[in-house]
């Protein structure tokens, strides 16, 4: 068994479903936030395929003065990244793979948004589609060992910062200023970054809690429309998730707006100002914090098995609320999220609420928090968090 290599690579779970999907697509498409390792995984997947980044100014340059020049000096089989800096290639592509489906391109893209947009109407049956999110728990299993809550969650999960090639203090205001900055000013062309900073801090402020548009467009001084339109750029980003409500056609009262979360714990507690994982035990939003970490564990699931997350949280009138709703089939696994390490049976009544109120949809009920798994409780299952790897 090979052992563990400081700085090595980490095998990404998606790949099964990449190595896969290329046995029956020409184009293989993987987007996800900048720094997720979307490059690195293809090029450990293909090593024999040549690459060529966007980023590089005189590879963007000539393949958006000369497409058709740049895409015939590429081999039957080619990695270009950062594809969405030069959108008009994916129509080239089109028509390079309907007339030579052997061919096959391997592209990666960090603007959701735009380069879906550009999919849908180019590559439409042509492409399989993936999201790569930072690293998975599941993933990392072997190296988080005894880790703490707090340092997982001040920690974050991008890849570097588990290769040994940065450390949070550095990496997440560099982050910011050299990716999200730039895809800021590359989207709506914002001209006082500092309020768009404070609304990064505000939404970071606002994890777990349903988004209210009208409330930060109080705050901040800017108008509705301009706080949409900024949340627009984080989700294209993947800065922010808005995890959906579940509700149905029946007449029960229930929250129809999205809660708020990051995709990765470290940035946002960077935003929190939250400086180490000795400040994290003290913080308000430690617990925010723990939740964000665990939906995000079932959403990478999904992806990185090419899967839709259908996920969801419920709340209703009466102020009853489950954190996380699982579609399993024809119910839902109904999930209670908790950083206590002591358990208090007030945890199930949500979840108890929900299998009253819908017993035909409710699958699995479970619990999950810091403290010792305890098995069922009154249908319950209670578990660690570490369980769910």
């Amino acid at each position: 068994m090979k052992t563990f290599e400081p700085g090595s690579y980490i095998r990404r779970e998606v790949s099964e479903a990449i190595e896969e999907a290329g046995r029956f697509f020409s184009v293989i498409t993987v987007t996800g936030p900048r720094q997720s390792g979307k490059s690195t995984l293809l090029r450990h997947l293909f090593p024999d395929i040549p690459y060529c980044s966007l980023e590089d100014p005189d590879t963007r340059l000539f393949a958006s003065s000369d497409p058709k020049g740049f895409l015939s000096g590429l081999s039957d089989m080619a990695i270009i990244d950062e594809v969405q800096r030069v959108p008009d290639l994916l129509s080239y592509i089109q028509s390079i793979v309907d007339l030579h489906p052997e061919r096959k391109f391997y592209l990666t893209g960090s603007s959701n948004f735009a380069l879906i947009r550009q999919i849908t109407q180019s590559l439409t049956g042509r492409t399989a589609l993936f999201e790569l999110l930072p690293l998975s728990l599941r993933e990392i299993k072997g190296r988080v060992g005894n880790m703490g809550i707090n340092d997982l969650l001040y920690k974050g999960f991008y890849p570097a910062l588990w290769c040994d090639k940065n450390i949070p203090r550095l990496f997440y205001p560099n982050y910011t200023r050299t990716y999200l900055d730039r895809d800021v000013r590359d989207l709506l062309a914002i001209r006082d970054l500092d309020a768009f900073h404070k609304f990064l801090s505000l939404c970071a402020g606002r994890i777990g809690s349903v988004f209210n548009s009208s409330e930060l467009s109080n705050e901040i001084g800017v108008s509705v429309n301009t706080i949409n339109a900024w949340l627009s750029v984080l989700q294209a980003s993947y800065i922010v998730y808005l995890l959906p409500p579940f509700f149905t056609n029946t007449r029960k009262r229930l929250t129809k707006s999205p809660k708020i979360y990051f995709y990765d714990t470290g940035l946002a507690s960077w935003l929190l100002e939250i400086e180490s994982p000795s400040v994290m035990e003290r913080d308000k939003m430690r617990g925010h914090l723990f939740e964000n970490m665990i939906i995000m564990e079932y959403m990478k699931g999904r992806f990185n098995m090419g899967r839709t997350p259908y996920i969801y949280f419920y709340r209703d009138s009466n102020g009853n609320e489950v954190d996380l709703l699982e579609k399993s089939g024809s119910t839902y696994n109904c999930m209670e999220i908790k950083s206590a390490m002591t358990f208090n049976p007030d945890f199930i009544k949500g979840l108890s609420a929900f299998y009253r109120a819908f017993p035909d949809l409710t699958g699995r009920k479970k619990v999950i928090y810091a403290g010792e798994s305890m098995g069922d409780f009154h249908g319950v299952d209670i578990s660690n968090f570490r369980d769910i790897l």
